[in-house]
């Protein structure tokens, strides 16, 4: 018989060796592709690569982790609400979720609304360079107006999170809708506890065990396609979008860096008592894996082993919390998109008055719990949000060019945030199912 501490040691090793191949892979793409548009900048042969090479590796990669998704977030979801045993615990653990959720994203737009007003990024763009990277970008910015004109809004939108056909949204990646339909079955499984639902119950638990490891066989994949992923945006891009747009990219990084370094540091030392340090080395394979894919969703599978494995969490309060925020809690998406129009007002000179930017900091929020867990998935938000406030929604094609290493460094910050929420709440947890001390005699 195996020793389950040799085979623990053995697992922790594989992935600190994945780890590394993962950083090999970027740093061999990112090389590769800035020498080629050093050397020979848009040259045909580069196009031919990126068309049919490192682009369809790249897809093929992000597509079978998505085809696993839809089936690793139902089960996960259905059998972490199974096995909090009671509603009392599943209403306790959902409201502190909802509240961490809405406290946490409301530091994250306080941080962003503070430092657009402080530094100004909107002001420092030359007129001309915008109006080139505009006509650049017209086609790719058309697209997501398109996409935003078909999302439904208002009352629609909150009615559209309820499925009419839960086959209908898996097929159509309806995640927020899969979710509620996983969240009702669980609630089902909690109320209703007899020898049939047990079994359907090991079935769900058998769902996600099969869906976790054909998921690590694709996650050996992983350097490779991170390998395709850096070398299409070195090789497209290079440096000078990044220099043309410093301003921009240099307050989203710092909004994100203050939230990720900052505010999760404060969160982890002082509500869940752990060492930030350690916390963070514990996480880097799922930050890692999330900047490469640029997808929460894509990330979950990881995110989940890794909260399981490596930070030792309760296996019901992952699940639950992490499937819920890689929809939900999602702070880097709502930084950079009240970033994004922020900048896009000062850059065509729409004065927002304070009111109005908080309101577009609330629809940020809001935004966040809805937007996809995909490359690009907030695109639309954006583009609906520039409409709403008066801002020419076109001007989304100025940051077109700059978004997919944004997208990517936001989502190391949702991934993480979601595993800050996971061990903070499971440290709230821990405290509350402790016994009381015995009063004291007299």
């Amino acid at each position: 018989m195996s020793d389950p501490g040799t085979e623990e040691q053995a697992s922790r090793r594989a992935a600190f060796s994945l780890q590394w191949q993962m950083l090999a892979g970027f740093l061999i793409g990112l090389t590769a592709g800035l020498i080629a548009y050093a050397v020979t900048p848009g040259a045909p042969w580069i196009d031919a690569v990126t068309r049919y090479l490192t682009g369809p590796i790249g897809q093929v990669f992000l597509r079978l982790l998505f085809m696993l998704v839809i089936p690793l977030l139902v089960s996960a979801l259905i059998v972490g609400i199974a096995e909090m045993g009671e509603m009392r615990s599943l209403r306790r653990v959902g409201l502190r979720t909802l509240l961490y959720t809405l406290i946490v994203s409301g530091i994250a737009v306080v941080i962003s609304l503070a430092l657009v007003n402080l530094l100004q990024p909107g002001s420092g763009v030359d007129p001309a360079q915008a109006r080139a990277l505009l006509a650049d970008a017209g086609q790719g910015a058309q697209a997501i107006l398109d996409r935003g004109a078909d999302t439904p809004t208002g009352m629609q939108a909150l009615i559209a999170i309820v499925p009419d056909n839960v086959i209908a949204a898996m097929a159509d990646n309806d995640i927020l809708a899969v979710m509620v339909f996983a969240l009702f079955f669980g609630i089902g499984l909690v109320l209703v506890q007899t020898k049939e639902t047990k079994l359907l119950l090991d079935a769900m638990e058998g769902l996600f065990a099969v869906t976790m490891r054909l998921i690590s066989i694709v996650i050996r994949l992983a350097p490779i396609a991170i390998a395709c992923f850096m070398f299409n945006l070195a090789a497209q891009f290079g440096w000078d979008l990044l220099l043309r747009l410093s301003a921009y990219v240099g307050v989203v990084l710092l909004a994100l860096a203050i939230q990720m370094f900052g505010i999760y540091s404060l969160l982890i030392g002082l509500l869940a008592r752990r060492s930030p340090l350690r916390f963070f080395a514990a996480v880097q394979e799922a930050s890692v894996m999330a900047f490469a894919t640029a997808s929460s969703n894509a990330t979950l599978p990881t995110a989940i082993r890794v909260a399981e494995e490596n930070l030792h969490l309760p296996r019901r309060i992952a699940r639950f919390v992490l499937t819920i925020g890689a929809t939900a809690n999602q702070n880097g998406t709502a930084m950079f998109e009240g970033i994004t129009v922020l900048f896009l007002a000062q850059f065509f000179h729409v004065d927002l008055s304070l009111g109005q930017q908080l309101m577009v900091m609330l629809v940020c929020i809001l935004g966040g719990v809805g937007t996809a867990g995909v490359p690009a998935g907030s695109l639309p938000v954006v583009a609906m949000i520039l409409a709403m406030v008066g801002i020419p929604p076109e001007g989304i094609g100025l940051v077109l060019g700059v978004d997919r290493l944004l997208d990517m460094c936001r989502t190391a910050l949702n991934v993480t945030g979601d595993l800050v929420a996971a061990t903070v709440i499971s440290a709230r947890e821990e405290i509350s199912a402790a016994p009381s001390p015995p009063a004291p005699t007299r």
